[in-house]
């Protein structure tokens, strides 16, 4: 059952009986880590490497930030899940943008680190998608003062875009710019893309007991409740076919990433499964409710980085949400050898676009500054 909800807790990011870095003692991988901390060294004299807790809606929070020179833009992070921390992947996509902005990662409340300072049932009982967005928009001006900065870029990767785009809605006057990268729109008509995906590549490949198991749950999503038992059979399958990770039937680099991370400590490799946990039941049900068609104007730029073989959030709501929405900028970016996963899939051309298309919107703004 742990492996179960942990996988479930992934909500954008499940695999039906993967979990992340299993909880153990890793100190046969210190020696690893140390090479990884080494390369990770933010040596330039006017870079940023920090760790720090900062507290946000009564909850201390672990921020991390880096960068190569601090005059750049910040950009900040708001990870996916829900619980699903991305401070402990870093190293493996993070460097090369670190050269253009400072990025601020932070583990959410009932993740990872912050999970291991509090998740009381207090806490437990906070877990709404409006906390969530309260929690970005009060570190967001923290942030800001904490290195100068008249506003931010605001990046929103699975789950943390629902996070991230109402805050851009709620304060655009925190934000150059809002990057959305596996963006939710509507989430039921996602299932039901990743649920068709996954059973006509069933049907292509033959897989007989694949087929049965998805017809056993349709239509899905139908007008059944959707269970977290249906979640796991339509999203296992779409999953293993190359929606997650394209072209992978696992995403293994990404689940055992934290065994390599110099930034946890094996508690904190633990509390990512029980944060997740912790989180899954508390917010499933307002997950599922999620339909942001119905936003119609967004106040700042918004760019949506979209995988082209993504079925976990699959593409195609974000790209009709994107031709209707009137923005004073906005630009659709197609990864075409990418499904969920952009930044760990097609890294140099994250990089490259973040380069081209959102660091002059904070430059420009910047010069602009009286």
């Amino acid at each position: 059952m742990k492996r179960l909800l942990a996988s479930l807790a992934l909500l954008l990011l499940p695999v039906a009986g993967t979990a992340f870095a299993e909880c153990k003692d890793t100190s046969n991988y210190a020696d690893a880590r140390a090479i990884v901390r080494d390369l990770d060294r933010i040596v330039a004299p006017g870079g940023v490497q920090e760790s720090y807790k900062m507290r946000i809606g009564g909850v201390d929070h672990w921020v991390n930030a880096r960068g190569q020179d601090r005059a750049n833009p910040v950009l900040l992070f708001v990870h996916g899940g829900p619980a699903s921390p991305v401070t402990p992947t870093l190293w493996q996509f993070q460097r090369p943008i670190e050269e253009y902005f400072t990025v601020v990662n932070y583990d959410q409340r009932g993740a990872g680190r912050t999970y291991v300072e509090d998740h009381s049932a207090a806490v437990g009982d906070s877990l709404r998608i409006e906390r969530y967005v309260d929690d970005a928009i009060e570190l967001a001006e923290q942030v800001r003062k904490r290195y100068g900065k008249r506003k931010l870029v605001l990046m929103a990767h699975s789950w943390g875009t629902l996070i991230g785009m109402r805050a851009a809605l709620k304060r655009p006057d925190l934000f150059y710019a809002y990057v959305g990268i596996g963006q939710v729109i509507d989430v039921r008509e996602n299932e039901r893309l990743s649920f068709d995906y996954g059973l006509q590549q069933a049907k292509v490949h033959g897989n007989a007991a694949a087929v049965k198991e998805l017809e056993s749950i349709a239509p899905y999503p139908g007008d059944r409740p959707i269970t977290r038992e249906r979640i796991v059979v339509a999203r296992k399958w779409a999953q293993y076919y190359g929606g997650l990770s394209a072209f992978r039937d696992a995403s293994d680099y990404f689940f055992k990433a934290p065994l390599l991370s110099p930034d946890y400590e094996d508690r904190d490799r633990c509390a990512v499964d029980e944060g997740n946990m912790f989180t899954l039941g508390r917010v499933l049900d307002e997950f599922l409710a999620v339909d942001q068609r119905g936003v119609r104007s967004f106040p700042i730029p918004v760019l949506m980085f979209m995988g082209r073989h993504d079925y976990t959030t699959p593409s195609a709501p974000t790209e009709a949400w994107l031709r209707a929405v009137d923005a004073p900028y906005k630009r659709g970016i197609w990864f075409e050898h990418s499904a969920h996963m952009i930044p760990w899939e097609e890294p140099g051309k994250t990089v490259l676009r973040l380069v081209q298309y959102v660091l002059p919107l904070a430059k420009d703004a910047d010069a602009e500054k009286p």
